[in-house]
């Protein structure tokens, strides 16, 4: 029996590595003959340049930058050749600031353009952005100033990279802009497909997270309405309704409009890296994970892929998750199992424990694999 395990991360308890591991001596338990594949996986978010760098034979490369409250912090990306893989988690993510720090009208990805400069630096040309668990709403107002551009207001005077500023903007001046960019390629992944602004927007639908108010999500929408406007007016592309565009809390558009970026589903990349339809073809099962599995799994994140994937080959793909919501909706789009692994009883601190979660993960498999 072959099975393939490509799971997510159970984030806040167990990476994705983790999560493979743990199901790998689930399934030996239950199974000690099969022959198991474990494929970590992400979906764009955190963790996408860990497991695309294992894909592509780089390496990990650091460098000093601005978190998102502009305080120095060392961040890492992938450099593979002349590629780099850089996660705005890492550099400009929520889980930098603490959560009573968190400041959605302040917060700049500068540093995220300061790795792209690093990246430039060291010779590369080819740039995959993971778009995913910001902490900023600026419309990568921050990239574009590391970048070298500039943002003026009705008097002339220059912008400071944060969303509050992204309603005063008047003019943008690209003329600074880092020659290098122009040889470059981007490729932009993320696992949502919400626009910039309105009610399906970065700000309405994100913000809230990453310490807006109310008064401020408006004030948000409202800059980054603005911003799609000035983006038109100065580089002449129309981002208002470009679906991703409001992924990281705009980046998304900005790379798309700034520096020619094409948009796609982080699974899809992912998918393709590790050479999963390959992999999957000749499986009798498989498992995948995350966290939570709820209706948002249906809607672009990383098991939905697992499961469209293994359907085209004609294989079955179980689920398992620390929590389940919505159980039968998932049953119905086609996963043949799906499993919660933390006993009802058992408080969700305990839970989230890492050697807790990994010993929930691997009971669980043992048992789902011993039907």
């Amino acid at each position: 029996m072959k099975v393939v395990l490509a799971p997510d991360s159970f984030k806040g308890s167990l990476t994705s590595s983790q999560v493979a591991d743990a199901m790998a001596e689930g399934v030996k338990r239950a199974v000690p003959d099969a022959e198991v594949i474990k494929l970590p996986l992400a979906d764009g978010g955190e963790g996408t340049s860990y497991v695309l760098c294992d894909a592509l034979g780089g390496r990990m490369v650091s460098c000093v930058v601005q978190n998102p409250m502009n305080e120095p912090i060392v961040a890492e990306y992938c450099v593979a050749n002349e590629r780099a893989v850089i996660e705005t988690a890492v550099a400009s993510g929520l889980t930098l600031v603490a959560e009573h720090d968190r400041n959605a009208v302040k917060a700049s990805s500068m540093g995220t353009g300061q790795l792209i400069l690093d990246a430039l630096n060291r010779g590369c040309v080819d740039f995959t952005i993971c778009l995913g668990g910001s902490a900023t709403t600026d419309a990568g107002m921050g990239i574009l100033v590391a970048l070298g551009a500039k943002f003026y207001d009705s008097q002339s005077r220059e912008l400071s990279a944060c969303g509050e500023n992204l309603v005063k903007i008047t003019s943008i001046d690209i003329s600074g802009l880092d020659n290098r960019l122009k040889a470059c390629r981007f490729l932009a992944v993320c696992d949502v497909d919400n626009v910039l602004f309105g009610t399906n927007g970065a700000a309405y639908v994100f913000s809230p997270q990453k310490g807006a108010s109310e008064a401020e999500v408006k004030l948000l929408d409202e800059g980054m309405r603005n911003f799609a406007e000035q983006v038109k007016n100065s580089v002449g592309v129309d981002v208002s309704e470009l679906k991703g565009g409001g992924a990281a809390g705009g980046i998304g558009a900005a790379l798309v409009a700034f520096v020619g970026a094409e948009l796609r589903r982080g699974v899809d990349v992912v998918l393709d890296a590790v050479r999963f339809d390959e992999i999957v073809a000749d499986a009798d099962v498989v498992i995948t994970g995350e966290g939570k599995a709820d209706q948002q799994t249906l809607m672009g994140k990383l098991p939905s892929g697992v499961l469209d994937r293994s359907h085209r080959k004609g294989v079955s793909v179980a689920l398992v998750a620390g929590k389940v919501v919505d159980g039968e909706m998932l049953r119905e789009a086609g996963f043949a199992e799906v499993v919660c692994v933390t006993p009802l009883s058992m408080p969700l601190e305990e839970a989230m424990r890492s050697e807790i979660a990994k010993k929930n993960v691997v009971a669980a498999v043992a048992n789902l694999m011993s039907k």
